[in-house]
């Protein structure tokens, strides 16, 4: 049976052989790999290592195998959909599939894994003050709907895709959550949210009567 000495030695020999000589960090993994075998301090002692150091590199594999299946989750989510997904939507996806994770940490182990979205958005100031006729604020922030088609809202959203600057007016139901309706444009022009609107009436029925909650930009003060 090989003494504590020498199973250290021979760890530390087949790691060395591969990569030259230890970091602290390798010393640590064989110390830990072979704590349950032999006393901690005979290791320490063997290996040279303060305890502080040991413990130090303990707490950052357990932060590392902590997140591993995470990074996994995000690296598979952010390809599959080809880079457009940021932190945020990767987080909402990686609720879905039943990891509870907040986004500043997701935002964390994507610049770890120096994963960036090539969608950069940014809400998009349509209101250039009256220019026409305003509606009464009939939501007045309730946001609850007690069935679909009878409260919507709409926001106009500028982002940059591969380089290029684009627009897109939705439309979303405040009773689940559904997008409506939407349209892209590669400027903010009028027919942005026109040809929105034409797809989202499309959709209702003689006995729908929604509320269209907007931020009264300009393109909500045409005549039209």
């Amino acid at each position: 049976m090989l003494t504590c000495r020498e199973c250290l030695s021979k760890k530390v020999e087949c790691l060395s052989s591969r990569k030259g000589s230890l970091t602290k960090k390798e010393k640590a993994k064989v110390v830990h790999e072979l704590r349950k075998q032999f006393d901690l301090n005979l290791l320490l002692a063997i290996s040279k290592m303060a305890r502080s150091t040991y413990y130090y590199w303990v707490n950052a594999f357990g932060r590392e195998d902590k997140y591993t299946e995470i990074k996994s989750l995000i690296k598979e989510i952010f390809h599959t959909h080809k880079g457009r997904y940021g932190y945020r939507r990767i987080t909402l996806e990686l609720r879905n599939r039943g990891a509870r994770i907040n986004h500043k940490t997701v935002l964390r182990l994507m610049n770890e894994l120096g994963l960036k979205s090539l969608v950069r958005m940014k809400k998009y100031r349509s209101y250039k003050g009256k220019i026409g006729k305003i509606a009464p604020n009939i939501l007045a922030r309730d946001f609850k709907a007690a069935k679909s088609n009878e409260k919507w809202v709409t926001d106009v959203t500028e982002f940059y895709l591969a380089g290029e600057k684009l627009y897109l007016s939705a439309i979303l139901d405040l009773f689940n959550g559904e997008i409506i309706a939407y349209n892209i444009e590669s400027r903010p022009v009028y027919p942005l949210v026109s040809k929105m609107l034409d797809k989202a009436f499309d959709r209702l029925e003689s006995k729908d009567s929604p509320i269209l909650h907007s931020d009264q930009g300009w393109h909500y003060h045409m005549k039209q």
